[in-house]
């Protein structure tokens, strides 16, 4: 198929699938309006142009969602883990077979490739396979105390209803990153996709259904106000963990509404991620791996390679490769071949992105790329590459979200280590280095929850997902991602034999 028609087929399949997504909230298994009626609209941020009217649940709405969570909890964690594990084995072949709608459908409301938005469809999907295989493998144990008094049994019992609160950036991932092991675990949710681009989440929802999850196990409240979903859901006693991916300054908000309650939290917050390239690197593969840590889904990733950390002898040479490779970069609606770079969100983030550059450039830095707005309807930026950047620069101190590399040089290993630790963040990481001992060294001395090392790309289902500092609590994804789901009973049973022996003896034959 040539590039026009391929282009052509995606745009006459926008408004089937526009047709097909759930426009409604989903309580207690029905999609219905907003209790008083109110809606929002959804835009794309490369025309502009409205994509479809949502309904916008109001504080009654999320009381609703939580009492079909809470009075289906009892039932959902008495199934049987194999039958949980099924339904998301269902999930997952299901997001497979509509994978082309579900990167249409991201490709709209956000705004990233095609190709990209097809990219997260497969790593969402994961997630789905992922934890129904983990679903019936979450062990405890049996064994004796060490006096030989009792018996103990270790079990894990789902933790109970959670609030699921996803980022517009990776609206399939983050929402099957955060319901499959609640799934998994015996778990119900009420899921609240972020306002900018719910139509992503409400087609997943769509096909939990499909797969056979029951009714108030999974609840989906999208809204124009957070704060009408999450406060009075926060407020009640039933609810029992909260799951927040998005900026640190909201996640502090809702961690300290979580006190009041004792709730468990999984909080993925802000980022600050560095990319050091050291002077023994192979900087082809450097260059490589920066363009996919910080050109990856516009820069509006939270694992973002935000500053680019580089060794002062070579730093000309990776500035030159790596100029070349961004200035190819083709900007444009992601619904057209060919395109790498996609729009931004919305304007705010783009006069943001805008805003970064104006400050470094006023403080010395100087634009080797891009550097300005890209034409268009929509909210574009070119991508933009920075050296002589001071340290002070916002582009250096705050997450950018945007596809702007700022570079800064350093002089040895400990200067490297010294300014990537300078951020109260901790989230990911990225190494490029030919000593792998020096490499694991960097790992030690580093305080992020992620590292690459020699790779730009490192998210993975199986691996665990999380950040230190202000980046968030708890981990998602790998064997670590269910136990945010559950938590630890301990039973102590009678020592089948009776009394304890007295010392030295043996048991009964």
């Amino acid at each position: 198929m040539s590039t026009t028609d391929t282009t052509t087929a995606l745009r006459d399949r926008v408004e089937t699938v526009l047709a097909a997504t759930p426009k409604g909230l989903l309580i207690n298994g029905q999609w219905r309006e907003a209790s008083d009626g109110s809606t929002f609209e959804v835009e794309n941020p490369a025309t502009g142009e409205v994509l479809a009217e949502m309904a916008s649940a109001t504080r009654e709405d999320a009381a609703a969602a939580m009492d079909a969570a809470a009075n289906a909890q009892e039932a959902w964690a008495r199934t049987p883990a194999r039958e949980r594990a099924e339904i998301l084995r269902a999930a997952f072949d299901l997001v497979q077979e509509r994978a082309e709608d579900l990167a249409l459908l991201m490709t709209l409301e956000m705004g990233k490739p095609f190709a990209e938005a097809l990219g997260e469809v497969k790593y969402g999907g994961e997630f789905l396979r992922w934890f129904a295989e983990e679903a019936v493998r979450d062990y405890g144990r049996y064994m004796d105390t060490p006096e030989g008094n009792l018996r103990m049994l270790v079990t894990h019992k789902p933790v109970g209803p959670c609030l699921l609160i996803t980022p517009w950036n990776f609206p399939l991932a983050m929402a099957t990153r955060k319901v499959a092991p609640a799934v998994a675990a015996g778990c119900t949710m009420v899921l609240k996709p972020a306002r900018l681009t719910p139509l992503t989440s409400q087609y997943f929802a769509q096909l939990m259904i499909e797969a056979g999850i029951p009714d108030g196990v999974l609840n989906v409240v999208s809204s124009k106000s957070a704060s009408s979903v999450s406060e009075p859901i926060m407020a009640d006693p039933r609810l029992r963990k909260v799951s927040f991916t998005g900026s640190t300054p909201v996640g502090k908000q809702l961690m300290k509404a979580a006190t009041d309650n004792v709730l468990r939290t999984s909080m993925e917050l802000g980022g600050n991620g560095p990319l050091i390239v050291f002077e023994d690197a192979d900087l082809d593969k450097a260059v490589a791996g920066a363009m996919a840590a910080k050109m990856r889904n516009m820069g509006e990733a939270c694992t973002a390679a935000n500053r680019l950390l580089v060794h002062e002898s070579v730093v000309e040479e990776f500035v030159a490769k790596l100029a070349e490779k961004m200035a190819a970069l083709t900007v444009g609606n992601g619904l057209d071949e060919g395109v790498d770079v996609g729009p931004l969100v919305e304007a705010k983030a783009r006069d943001s992105v805008e805003a970064f550059v104006a400050d470094a450039v006023e403080r010395g830095a100087r634009v080797v790329v891009g550097g300005a707005r890209a034409e268009g309807p929509g909210y574009f930026y070119q991508p933009t590459l920075l050296t002589d950047v001071p340290a002070d620069a916002r582009a250096v101190t705050e997450e950018i979200f945007g596809p702007v590399a700022p570079v800064v040089t350093f002089a040895d290993e400990d200067e490297a280590v010294e300014l990537a630790n300078a951020t109260e963040y901790g989230l990911a990481s990225y190494v490029f280095t030919e000593d792998i001992s020096r490499g694991l060294r960097i790992g030690d001395r580093i305080e992020f929850g992620l590292m690459g090392l020699n790779v730009g790309v490192i998210s993975n289902a199986a691996a665990p997902f999380g950040g230190v500092k202000q980046s968030g609590l708890g981990r998602e994804g790998g064997a670590e991602g269910i136990a945010e789901y559950t938590t630890t009973q301990y039973i102590g049973v009678e020592n089948p034999w009776g009394a304890v022996p007295p010392s030295g003896a043996g048991r009964p034959a």
